[in-house]
């Protein structure tokens, strides 16, 4: 594999029944042909797709496209797959399917509610994810703002979930046919208003499908690589982002052993995250892992693997898509959940409490690394495919 391969791999490219998808797009958005539908196009392969696919089911598309960050520096980051072509790739691809588009200038708005939260949830000792704000602010709240003000009946986007409704009319979130590339985990926080709004067309086909589909219908974008890092950190490089946003954080302070004792020092939190083992530069004779972060203090507490087990944690910013009429009611019956604490992680078999008002999830065993800041999204035991919902990790309990 050449150098190029390394940086930006050869995605697969598998035939597709682009005529069976139109068919797909045209059932996942259950509008009238010609109805006006909003795609939100980022310049991907999958959201391109989607305009495409509409368009030939018949629908009067209309593209946006959102500039989040500064692309013309996004071009100067060294490895980063195609970064800075994507507002160019998503004019030119609704200009080939013929269709309006739109750019949206949202520099601010990103900064204030995505990237600002981001520096200071890491200030914080917090280990965030921007994509679910980004999904939960700028694109699912904004740009549904003005999907609605172009007249739009819905707006589609490329995401791998499945909007289901149900016999008496509900709508539910669910898990695409492709499992590999779900991501039911960053959209939690989409309310049931949102959903019944949104259209998800991609359901039914697996990444390599959908390629095949851009390259039956002549898209250039067939064989562009899926981004791989956060997208206004295109180089990877997080900490010196906070570093140059937040330079308070970059504090010394000490490496605390979860007995008291001082084994080193560390030049800022912000370098650590919980559960993380590399780059503690301290030796005691057993693997050490970071358990907690106390920005106040400025210590970096650290302790053997199975002190990263978590009994439970409670949740804040709440949001519920499940058949009680709230996240709490569910709470207080002690409902049972699947429990998603990572983006990469199964879920884990829980239970919902509630004390104090809190919401809480208690695991039926330890599940490691929990880290407040994440997400945590839950799912139906008895429909596993099935998002309930979920919230943000505010604080977790250890396993006695």
């Amino acid at each position: 594999m050449t150098l190029a391969e390394d940086i930006c791999p050869v995605p697969t490219i598998a035939p597709a029944d682009t005529d069976a998808a139109i068919a797909a797009a045209r059932a996942a958005v259950g509008l009238p042909v010609g109805t006006r539908v909003v795609a939100a196009m980022s310049g991907g392969v999958d959201s391109t797709v989607v305009a495409a696919l509409l368009h030939k089911a018949g629908y009067e598309v209309v593209g946006v496209t959102l500039q989040l960050y500064d692309h013309g520096q996004a071009l100067k980051k060294k490895g980063a797959c195609c970064a800075g072509q994507d507002i160019h790739d998503a004019r030119l691809a609704a200009e080939t399917i013929g269709i309006p588009h739109y750019v949206l200038d949202y520099e601010s708005r990103f900064r204030d509610a995505v990237i600002d939260q981001f520096a200071d949830s890491y200030l914080r000792g917090e280990t965030p994810v921007p994509c679910i704000r980004c999904n939960q602010t700028v694109k699912f709240r904004d740009l549904l703002d003005v999907a609605r003000d172009l007249g739009a009946e819905a707006m589609a986007t490329g995401h791998y979930v499945r909007r289901a409704v149900t016999p008496d009319g509900r709508v539910q979130m669910r898990k695409a046919i492709d499992h590999s590339r779900d991501q039911s985990y960053f959209l939690f926080a989409t309310t049931a208003e949102q959903l019944d709004y949104l259209r998800f067309p991609l359901a039914d086909l697996e990444k390599p499908q959908v390629r095949g589909v851009a390259l039956d219908l002549g898209l250039r974008i067939a064989a562009k690589p899926d981004s791989q890092d956060i997208c206004f950190v295109p180089n990877g490089d997080y900490r010196t982002l906070i570093d140059r946003l937040r330079p308070e954080g970059r504090q010394a302070g000490e490496i605390v052993h979860m007995d008291g004792r001082v084994l080193g020092q560390h030049e800022g939190v912000t370098d650590y995250t919980i559960g993380q083992r590399r780059g503690l530069n301290v030796a005691v004779g057993e693997p050490l892992f970071v358990t907690k972060l106390d920005p106040v203090k400025r210590h970096v507490i650290v302790g053997p693997r199975d002190a990263l087990l978590t009994a439970s944690l409670t949740l804040e910013e709440i949001n519920w898509l499940g058949d009680q009429p709230t996240l709490e009611v569910a709470a207080a019956e002690g409902a049972a959940v699947l429990a998603r604490v990572r983006s990469t992680r199964a879920p884990s078999p829980a239970r919902l409490a509630l004390a104090d008002g809190a919401v809480s999830v208690v695991f039926d065993a330890g599940e490691e690394g929990v880290a407040p800041g994440q997400a945590c999204a839950l799912y139906d035991p008895a429909d596993p495919d099935r998002l309930l919902g979920g919230g943000f990790i505010k604080s977790t309990a250890a396993v006695a």
